[in-house]
């Protein structure tokens, strides 16, 4: 469906602020970190006896909690696909080195730290089944996202704004979780990722701000489609080998649950959040399918709340394929929680 004149007015105008916005959201290179500032340097004498102490506290972690790393590690690792569908959205020009292009690849360079800090964290823990968490990594970019955004930037920058939220809880949870088995390193290697989604998520939300003062029906609207679509994980087509596209990802999201990483209740927070964020409730001039659509936006944290009380979660373990039980000598039936 091609774009509206004032959505591609809407993004034009949002473009000549991009630079300021650049500046405030996103850091220069030569001062971010980056994956071998927090791991282990294999040039210094001490290299194996951290590598030890990884892999001793690895073991100290429950099962669940390993797998919900593995598929956000997985997640992060599909950056290439993110980037290639934000580049598609009406009116962002790739050929364009200003501007909306330069937001995805600067965002794209920051986010790419995440994937390789975090795949090189968990090839030196001693517990993962590499191969087998690469083949679901090939599967997933292979397989690529329908995030049912189209190409529209308003659904899009709905969707990254709740996506970016929803990964900064999850890292940030992870990071707690290690912290309580006295796993610093890896809290630490969690917690600078979380607190980059959370600028990130400040970036998209602030988009939809600037959107909000220009086009607010359309906006609104947008915001309704997506949230009766429900915002899908990025990782939603998740499999391993031998798998069916998607088949595992209830699985990852089940293990998400148990460890109270990322829960349904998380999904109704995030929603209440943005709609405070874009003050939903009081914006005026709108017309009378938003205000319908601005009705049921308010009302659909409260539904949301009674059916997730209904969720019954598993209690039993799924077992990944991802995870070297085998080598660590542990049944997985003695693999308790936190």
């Amino acid at each position: 469906m091609k774009l509206s004149n004032i959505r591609l007015e809407v993004m034009q105008t949002i473009e000549k602020s991009l630079d300021e916005l650049l500046t405030k959201y996103l850091k220069p290179i030569e001062e971010n970190w980056q994956p071998s500032d927090l791991l282990p340097d294999s040039k210094e004498p001490g290299f194996f006896k951290k590598i030890e102490e990884i892999q001793a506290l690895a073991k100290e972690m429950s099962y669940d909690l390993w797998a919900v790393l593995i598929g956000d590690t997985i997640t992060e690792e599909a950056l290439p696909t993110y980037e290639s569908w934000l580049m598609d959205i009406e009116g962002i020009d790739q050929d364009n080195k200003n501007g909306w292009s330069k937001w995805v690849r600067t965002w794209t360079a920051e986010e790419n730290r995440h994937g390789d800090l975090l795949n090189k964290y968990l090839y030196l823990s001693g517990r993962v089944n590499m191969r087998e968490m690469e083949i679901s990594t090939q599967y997933l970019l292979n397989d690529g996202v329908d995030l049912q955004t189209g190409r529209d930037p308003y659904r899009s920058f709905i969707y990254t704004s709740f996506q970016e939220l929803a990964t900064n809880i999850s890292h940030r949870r992870v990071a707690a979780l290690a912290k309580k088995t006295e796993n610093n390193l890896l809290a630490k290697i969690c917690g600078v990722i979380a607190a980059d989604e959370a600028r990130h998520a400040n970036a998209y939300i602030n988009f939809v701000k600037r959107i909000l003062e220009i086009d607010p029906s359309e906006l609104i609207l947008a915001f309704e489609d997506m949230m009766k679509k429900r915002i899908v994980m990025p990782a939603h087509f998740l499999r391993e080998s031998g798998g069916k596209i998607g088949d595992l990802f209830t699985h990852f999201s089940n293990a998400a649950q148990r460890m109270k990483v990322y829960t349904t209740y998380d999904y109704i927070d995030i929603m209440k959040s943005l709609l405070k964020e874009w003050n939903i409730e009081n914006i005026a001039g709108i017309n009378d399918s938003a205000e319908k659509a601005r009705e049921y936006l308010m009302t659909l944290p409260k539904r949301f709340q009674r059916v997730a009380e209904r969720i019954k979660i598993p209690k039993k373990q799924f077992e990944f394929k991802w995870i070297a039980v085998q080598n660590e000598g542990i049944k997985l039936a003695d693999l308790g929680s936190i």
